[in-house]
């Protein structure tokens, strides 16, 4: 489950670096939407399939797991050798929590942002509500 946690949280600086350079996202972009999926890999939803309720939950939540990560950056960096794996737990649980207050799971808000990294529609509805 940390591993998982993890993930998500580094999914969720991935969402947010794309407030920095969504340019350059939008011109990676530059295929046609209705090119062919690779063979092999599953199809992530569409982005009709995403209904704006879960975008909003999916922006709230990338914004407290940015808080907890800086928070628990700072906790991270002071505390002794000792106290590192106890607090990394709690930041796992913090981020967690954070997902699922926002009536997400894991595995939604993971996918939600990983369809955001690849559909510029999505992706600029995420954006939209970060700001």
């Amino acid at each position: 489950m940390k591993k998982s946690i993890a993930a998500t949280c580094a999914t969720a600086l991935a969402a947010i670096s794309l407030l920095i350079m969504p340019a350059a996202h939008g011109q990676q972009q530059s295929q046609s939407p209705s090119s062919p999926s690779m063979p092999g890999r599953p199809t992530a939803p569409t982005t009709t399939s995403i209904p704006d309720s879960k975008l909003d939950a999916t922006a709230k939540a990338v914004k407290k797991i940015s808080s907890v990560k800086d928070s628990y950056d700072q906790k991270l960096a002071q505390a002794p050798a000792a106290e590192k794996n106890r607090l990394a737990d709690e930041a796992d649980a913090a981020a967690k929590k954070a997902i699922t207050e926002q009536g997400l799971s894991v595995e939604e808000y993971t996918t939600i942002l990983e369809v955001a990294q690849s559909d510029t529609t999505v992706r600029d509805k995420l954006i939209q509500r970060l700001k």
